[in-house]
C-alpha cells in the first residue's frame, strides 16, 4: 500500500509541476498579446496622426495660400481662351508606322506540319 501512495505522491507533484508549467507559459503568451496588442494600437494611432497631417498638408486653401504667396501667377483672363476653329491642323507625318512586328511574322508564317527538330520524323507520321 505504501508503494501505491508513493506512486500517487509523485504523479501528483509531476501534474502539479505540468499544471504550473502551463500556468506560466500562459501568463507569458498574455503578455505578449497585450504587448502586440498595445504596439498595434500605437502603429494605429501613428497612421492617424500621419493621415491627419496628410490631409493638412493636402488642404486645397493651403495649397492656394502658398501658391500665391511663393509664385507669381495672374488669374485667368477670358481673353486667354481661344476657340477650336483658331487652330492650326495638326502638322503632317508627325505619327510614326508602327514597325514590323517579328513574332507575328512567325506565327504567320507557322505550319503546324513542320518538324520541331526535337524529333525525327517517322515515315508515315505528320
Amino acid at each position: 500500500m505504501r508503494l501505491l501512495n508513493i506512486c500517487v505522491l509523485i504523479l501528483l507533484v509531476a501534474a502539479a509541476a505540468f499544471v504550473y508549467e502551463i500556468k506560466f507559459e500562459s501568463i507569458l503568451r498574455a503578455e505578449r498579446v497585450a504587448k502586440m496588442r498595445g504596439d498595434v494600437q500605437r502603429e494605429r494611432d501613428a497612421i492617424a496622426a500621419l493621415r491627419a497631417e496628410w490631409a493638412t498638408l493636402e488642404n486645397p486653401a493651403r495649397i492656394q495660400g502658398l501658391v500665391r504667396r511663393h509664385l507669381p501667377l495672374l488669374p485667368n483672363e477670358a481673353t486667354q481662351y481661344d476657340s477650336l476653329d483658331d487652330l492650326p491642323d495638326r502638322a503632317p507625318g508627325t505619327v510614326q508606322p508602327q514597325a514590323a512586328d517579328s513574332i507575328a511574322a512567325i506565327i504567320e508564317d507557322f505550319d503546324p506540319n513542320a518538324s520541331t527538330g526535337s524529333m525525327p520524323v517517322q515515315p508515315g507520321q505528320r
